[in-house]
This record gives structure tokens, sequence and C-alpha cells, in this order.
């Protein structure tokens, strides 16, 4: 054995030779065999320096940081890692060491070299690696990498999505060859490779017409539906949204300006026609999924009929009926119960009902309803086949997808010679999805009285039979259903029962014992909510259904699953339960000589008084009604159609009438679920919606009750129940709530002003109702902290500031906290405001009087802040004015008083002004005899 210190001394020799192979040798044997630390870690850092030299610079470093370790200020060993780091690329921990080197030698030239290169080299490394280039190609390195774990991959996913939602990162993708490896990831095939791929293609689509048009060509739009039909939902709807992009950007969102370019992305008309007629193709192939379905339709539904009656083209329509009516009426006819049938979800047959109905509201004359009848005649005809079964009830389901979309269409279809009667005849065949086909198109062509009443006559009896004999639940249930509509059609009137007794009660216990069988499937027991839709007409019924906690809450649980079909029969069994259905004013005159005249009256029934529906809330609350409507709201959009909306709005609405349970509507996720609903849909139910929110917002915190940005999404509605058309109670709600609003933060104050408000509320404050006088005025009040208000004051030619100094001189207190309130907040902010007040009306100073000697503090402290800004307001002959006037006696009573906690405010504003006034010379200190 070697002696060490020999063995480094070789070393040192072989080293200074150039000899660098032998040095390390050398060093190596002297490390194994030195147990003196301090020696060792000489030698692991001469031995570092050989491994620089030979390029080695994991072991460099590693030998250095062993000297380190022994040694924290060896200055040799610290700077030869710092060169190894930096050869590495860690440049960061390169930085760490020779900081500490210039430390310990503060005047040593290299070691300041090296800390300002690797400074700057940092900084252009920073710059370089969080560049939106270097960022996408990360990105794109990981992806395409089989290495990486999976949360990696996923984070770079997103991050990929984040990055194409701005237009420079969107422009970086494209530039930099993005297009072809986003669709090399869609082909790896793996699920959430394919959803980042297709949402980056969203973001990159989005508002760009000629990126858009080249991506259509780069990817193809076959091959975008080929992804949409994929038998998986979230993709699907990915691609939907795509698509949404694409048609949004094609046909006008994108309002940027392109010069030169413009030829290039001039008319996109051939390409919205190409993905047009490919949506029609997916709607009838049976290569597509359910879900792909699905989102053909709904892209259908949202983009071919006009946005509104006003755009005279209506073009899109009609080449749709001509290329692809057939194909949506073939959607609605399948029987998933037969072989050979389209891939559906539960949803598929109404969203194709939807589309149909808003296709043909979309006609401007009677021949295109003619031709869309005709063709749905001929489809009709050409499929009734006495000899195959199978044809036939696919017509008759046709009919029932009419009936459920443009309900005028299958009614006349309902009407032709031999169609009643074939259904009457399945309704007796032997083959029970021939029973069921039929009593589901009875069900839906009893829909208006006349029809009913046909049906009554000849349909009660075979319904009641098939009832009775049938053992298979889902035709027994839906004969059920047929005799529930069949028994409700005389809506509320108690005095219009069409059978006898206690028969709808027993129905409807039925069905809520079906409702609550978790042993039957979901599509069946939907019939069950169907049912009570139609019999919660009856006051009986629906008190006897919210006191059944049980059944409330399955039918909550069915409205939260997939099947979003039963969210229009769980609305209108809500409104009925909730009474909330629009109502004919009853005028008694009217009763009188309708009686006279022996003509029919409607009567209400003794559990539809106010006292009932109110119970009825509180027990639906308590089952969870609010979490049920959040998740119904957010809903497919071609389901949750303006009509449903216009109902979900009228529960809402009855739900928050008394402010105690508004705050269980907040917790449910109410507020939020509240807002589409006041922003889309029929006017009477952004109404109602607003309405509701104007009734959580005047009471809640707006941050709890509409967390993050979504508060000045509520500012709107609001606004826009404060038009003159809307009911006093609507415009005073809506005063409430933006008061509450306006006290919160100065981002939402500047909202309310955004919005227009100002106005609305200006004119509400010389209403003559004086709770919605004092609600405006209130508003004002918590608005006039914002600039943009105080401008509007300061205007010349309007009395904004005139009534508000009135105004404090009313008998109200309420009024006159909020009125002194404002003007108090307006004299601090605008000093010009003290000396344009006493201008705008001779009573100024008398009003002024009558608030500082109020007896409400509340008050009092608000006027004798006004004097005191009045004072301060660089206005000499103004404060010379009140200092004459009786205000210095009333000034120096309340100052002179003891202290009182219930009135310690306003005193200590009197004192205030009396200080100000001896500031100004007015008044001399008043002095005690020595």
């Amino acid at each position: 054995m070697g002696d060490p210190f020999q063995l480094k001394d070789e070393g040192n020799k072989h080293f200074q030779a150039g000899d660098i192979d032998k040095a390390i040798e050398c060093y190596t044997k002297a490390i194994s065999l030195c147990q003196d630390k301090k020696v060792l870690a000489v030698i692991h850092r001469n031995r570092s320096a050989c491994y620089l030299k030979k390029e080695k610079y994991s072991n460099a470093a590693s030998d250095a940081s062993k000297a380190i370790d022994v040694d924290a200020a060896d200055i040799k060993a610290l700077y030869r890692r710092c060169q190894a780091l930096e050869k590495l690329g860690k440049l960061d921990m390169a930085f760490k060491d020779v900081q500490r080197c210039a430390t310990i030698e503060p005047k040593n030239k290299t070691f300041l070299e090296t800390l300002r290169r690797l400074g700057a080299e940092i900084q252009s490394k920073l710059k370089t690696t969080f560049s939106t280039d270097s960022r996408v190609q990360n990105m794109f390195d990981i992806l395409l990498d089989e290495e990486p774990e999976k949360d990696k991959k996923e984070k770079a996913a997103n991050n990929l999505i984040v990055l194409s939602r701005e237009d420079a990162g969107a422009e970086r993708i494209f530039q930099n060859n993005g297009v072809p490896l986003l669709l090399n990831m869609i082909e790896k095939g793996k699920p959430e490779m394919i959803l980042a791929a297709i949402r980056t293609l969203s973001g990159m689509c989005t508002g760009h017409k000629a990126r858009t048009m080249a991506i259509i060509h780069m990817v193809g739009i076959d091959k975008l539906c080929s992804i949409m039909a994929l038998e998986n939902e979230e993709i699907a709807l990915a691609t939907c949204n795509l698509f949404q992009c694409i048609n949004d950007s094609l046909t006008g969102g994108d309002k940027r300006e392109y010069g030169k370019e413009e030829s290039l992305v001039l008319d996109a008309s051939k390409d919205l026609k190409t993905i047009l007629l490919s949506l029609l193709e997916m709607v009838g192939s049976k290569k597509v999924s359910g879900h792909g379905r699905d989102q053909a339709l709904n892209l259908l539904s949202k983009n071919v009929p006009r946005k509104g009656k006003k755009e005279p083209d209506n073009s899109r329509t009609l080449f749709t009926v001509d290329h692809g009516l057939k194909k949506i009426l073939k959607v609605c006819g399948q029987v998933p119960e037969l072989p050979d049938q389209l891939p559906l979800t539960e949803n598929t047959q109404l969203i194709a009902s939807v589309l149909l109905n808003r296709l043909y509201d979309d006609f401007t004359c009677d021949p295109e309803r003619n031709n869309f009848r005709d063709i749905c005649d001929e489809y009709i005809k050409s499929k009734i086949d006495p000899n195959d079964m199978d044809k036939t009830i696919h017509a008759i389901n046709v009919i029932s997808g009419l009936l459920q979309g443009p309900f005028e269409v299958g009614n006349a279809l309902v009407g032709r010679q031999g169609i009643m009667e074939m259904m009457v005849a399945l309704c007796g065949s032997e083959r029970e999805v021939d029973q069921m086909v039929a009593v589901e198109a009875l069900i839906h062509a009893s829909t208006k009285m006349n029809r009913a009443s046909f049906i009554i006559t000849n349909g009660v009896s075979m319904l009641k039979d098939i009832y009775k004999k049938t053992k298979n639940e889902k035709i027994k249930i839906r004969s059920l259903v047929g005799l529930c509509k069949l028994g409700s059609a005389g809506g509320d009137d108690y005095s219009l029962r069409q059978f006898a007794e206690g028969s709808t009660e027993k129905l409807a216990k039925q069905c809520r014992k079906w409702l609550c069988n978790p042993m039957i499937d979901t599509k069946t027991r939907k019939w069950a909510v169907e049912g009570l839709a139609y019999l919660t007409n009856d006051a009986d019924v629906k008190d006897d259904f919210v006191e059944d906690e049980q059944a409330l809450k399955a039918m909550f649980e069915l409205a939260k699953s997939q099947d979003k079909t039963i969210i229009y029969a769980v609305a209108c069994t809500l409104v009925n339960c909730t009474n909330t259905y629009e109502k004919k004013e009853i005028i008694p005159e009217l009763v009188q000589l309708a009686k006279f005249s022996k003509q029919h009256v409607p009567e209400q029934h003794p559990k539809d008084k106010k006292d009932f529906i109110e119970k009825r809330v509180k027990r639906l609350l308590k089952a969870g009604v609010t979490s049920a409507l959040a998740v119904m709201v957010k809903a497919d959009s071609s389901i949750l159609t303006d009509q449903t909306k216009e109902m979900l709005s009228r529960v809402f609405l009855a739900l928050s009438e008394d402010p105690k349970d508004r705050g269980i509507i907040v917790a449910h996720g109410g507020g939020k679920a509240l807002i589409p609903l006041a922003l889309e849909g029929t006017e009477a139910g952004k109404v109602k919606a607003s309405h509701a929110l104007a009734k959580i917002a005047s009471i809640s915190n707006p941050e709890i009750a509409f967390p993050g940005e979504r508060v000045y999404e509520v500012v709107r509605p609001l606004v826009n129940l404060l038009h003159a058309d809307r009911d006093g109670i609507q415009n005073f709600e809506a005063l409430r709530g933006l008061t509450n609003f306006a006290g919160f933060s100065e981002k939402l104050r500047t909202k309310i002003v955004k919005e227009n408000a100002l106005p609305d509320i200006e004119s509400y404050m010389f209403e003559e109702h004086e709770e919605i006088r004092q609600a405006a005025t209130e508003c004002m009040c918590n608005l006039v902290t914002c600039k943009d208000v105080q401008e509007r004051y300061l205007e010349d030619g309007n009395d904004k500031l005139k009534l508000l100094v009135l105004l404090c001189g009313e008998d109200d207190d309420k009024l006159q906290i909020a009125a002194a309130g404002a003007l108090a907040m307006l004299t601090a902010a605008q000093k010009k405001l003290c000396t344009k007040m006493t201008l705008v009306t001779v009573q100024w100073l008398e009003i002024l009087q009558r608030l500082c000697l109020h007896t409400n503090p509340m008050i009092q402290h608000r006027g004798l802040v006004t004097v005191n800004n009045m004072l301060n307001s660089d206005d000499g002959e103004l404060a010379k004015k009140l200092i004459e006037s009786e205000l210095l006696e009333i000034m120096s009573v309340i100052g002179k008083a003891a202290d009182n906690p219930k009135r310690q405010d306003a005193i200590d504003a009197a004192r205030l002004c009396l200080v100000k006034a001896m500031d100004l010379g007015l008044i001399k200190p008043f002095s005690t005899p020595s």
C-alpha cells in the first residue's frame, strides 16, 4: 500500500507535466488510502481540476462538492465547481458559487468578470425560456415524448391550451408547424391527447378568419367530423366547441383588418357549406356515436336558424330542410328496442325535435311551411307498411318527435285519415314495443284540449285496458301517464275535472311509487315525472307530492342524471307546485256577467291560496330543490329551451320570495345559476330571473352570493329591471340590489355607471312612491364616491344637486339619512359643490339648519359634516355666511355638550366646525377669567 501524501505529490507532478490521466490515477489511489479529512478535501479539489481538463464536468462538480463539504470557504473548490456547473448548463447554481467566491475575495477580477458574464447569460436564458416560442416548443417536446409521466403531460397539454387562447401564443403554435404536431397527437389516439389537441385548435381558431381557414384545410372537415363521431362525450363536446369557434370566425366574429391578406380570407361560404353538409351527413350516419350525433344536432340548432327575425336571409334553414330534413326525421323515428338502429343517447331524439321546431319557426312564408309539412308527410307515408310493423312504428315515432317539436305539423299529421286508427291498433298489438311507441304517441298527441277530448272519447278505455293487462312496467307507466295527461286537461280549473273525485290522487300516488323505485330504469322513471307534471295541476295532488320528501328527492336526483329529456317535466311540476304559471286576473264583474250568461267560470282550489303555496315552497327548499335547479340550468343548450328557462326562472322567483330562504338558495348555487337565466331566454323569463337576482342581491354579501367575476354579470340584469315598463316591486328590489353592490367596491360602482343606470336611478329619486324614492336615493348615496357620478353633479343646467338638497328637507328619516349622506360625501369630494349648493335653492340654509337640529343623531351628524365641508371649501364668503347664521349657535350648543356615546359623532363634527371657524378667524376662542 502506498502513502497518500506521496501519491498526492505524484499526482501534482503529473498534472503540471500535462499527464492528466496519470494524475487522476494517483489522486484516486490517494483518496482510497487517506484518513485525514482536510488532506482528503485537497485531493478531491485537485482531482476536480483534472476532470475539468478532461471535460468530465459531472465528476469535476462532484469532487469539488466533497472538498466544499469539509471547508465551505474553499475558494478554489468553489470556483472549480462553478466552472463545472456552467458547462453542465446549471447557470443559477454556478452563479451562486462564484458569488460566494467574490464575497470572499471582492477584488478578484476573474471572479467579478465571471459573475457579470453568468448574470447576463442567466437573464438571456430566462428571456428565451419564457418567450412564447420556447414555451410552445417545450410543450410539444413533452407531449410528443413517450417517456414523461402522465401528470407532466397533462400539465403540458393544459399549458398549450392556455397559450392558444392568447393571439401571440396561437400564432406561434401555428407558425412553429403546430398543426401537424397537433394532428400527430390526435393520431396517437389517447383521449387526453386528443382533447388537448382539439382544445388548442379551438383557441387558435377563435377570432382569426385567416388562421381558421388555413387550419380547416390542413386538418380537413371530414377529419374533424370523424373525431366528433368518437364514442367519448368529452371529445365530442370539445370538437363541437371547435366547430362553433370555426363558425364564429368565418361568419363575422373576426373584426380584424387584414390589408393585403384580405383576398385570401374574403369568401368562407364554401367552407361553411361543406361544414353544414358534413354535419347533416353525421346526423343520419350509423358510424357516428350518440354523443357525436347530439353535438351535430346542437351545432345545426345553434347556427342554422337566424339569430333574429329582423335578419332577412333564412337560406341556411331552407338548405338544411332540402338536404337534411329526412335525416333528422330518421333520428326522431328510431326505436332503441329494435335491432339495427342508429346509436343514440337519452337526449338525442329530444334534441332532434327541438331542431325541427327551430327550423319551422325560422320560415318566413306559408309555401316554406307547406314544403316542410309535405316532406314530413311524404316521409311518414313511405314508412307505413301494414306488412312491416318495424317500419310502421318508426313512422309513428316520427310523429311523436314532431309533436314534441313543431306541434302544428305533428298535430296535422295525426289528424290525417288512418293515423289515429293505426295508433289505436298498435295499442292492441301483442308486441310490447308496438304498444310502447303507440302509447307515447297518444300522450304527445293529447296536448291540445280539442285533441284530448277526442282521445278521452276514444282512447281512455283503451289506455285503462293496457294499464290493467300489461305486465311490462315500461308500458304500464306510459299508459298511466296518458291517463294522467287526459285527467289534467282542465289545467288548474277546479271546476273542470275530467275524472271522478279522487281519481287524479290515485294516479299521482302510483306515479310517486314508480318514481321512488330504484329498481326501475331512469328512462322509465322519467315517465312518472311526466305524469306528475300533468297531475300537479290539481292542488290536492301537488300538496300530497310536496309532503312526500322521498318522492321529491327522487325527482331531483333524476333531474341531475345524464338523461336531460326529463328537465321540462321537472320544470312543469315545480311551476305547478309553486303556482308560478301565468294566471289571468279574474275580474269579479266579469265573473258575475259570465254566470248570468251561463258561461263557464274558472274556480280556484282552496289549496291554491297563498299560505298553502308558501308551505309548499318551504318543503321544496328542504328537499334540495335549489341544487337540482342549478344542475338543470347547466344542461345542453338545445334541450334547455327558452320556454324551459322561463319556467325555471319562475320557480327561482317563488323560492326567493321569503328573505329567510335566500341564504339557502345562495348556499346551494342558486345565485350563480340565475345569471344565465337573466341574460338569455324569453323576455318574461329574463325579467323573472332578474327579479330573483335582485331579491338575493339586496340582502346578500356579493362576494359570497356571486363569487369571483360573476358579480359583475349581475349588474346588467338589475339595471334592466329599472325600466319604466317594469313593476314597482321590480324597480324597488333592483334599486336595493344595486345599493348593496354600490356600497361594496369601486369596481362595482364603475360597472353600474357603465351600464347606464344613473338616468334611471335619478328618475326614481323623483318617484311619488316613498319606498322607491328612498331606495333610489340610498343607491345614489352609495354611488356618489364614484368620480363619474360627481362629474354629473358638477355639470351645469340640471337639477340633480337641487333635488338632493330638497330631499334632505323631507320628513322621512330614512330618506333624509340617504340624501344627507350623499350631500356630505359630494361636498367632501368636490369643493365646487359647496358653493353650487347655495345657488340651486334659496332653502339651502334652512334645510341645513334643520339637519343640524335633527333629533336623529345620524341625520344630525351628516348635516354637521356638510357644514364642515363648506367651511373647508376655500370660499371665504360662504364660510362667513354660515357663521353669521343661526348655525353658529346650533354648533356651539352641540359642541359644548358633554360626551355622549349615542351622539358622539355629531358632537365631534360640531367641534371640528368650531375649530375651523376659529382657524378662519370668524370666531374667537372662548376663554374663562383666571
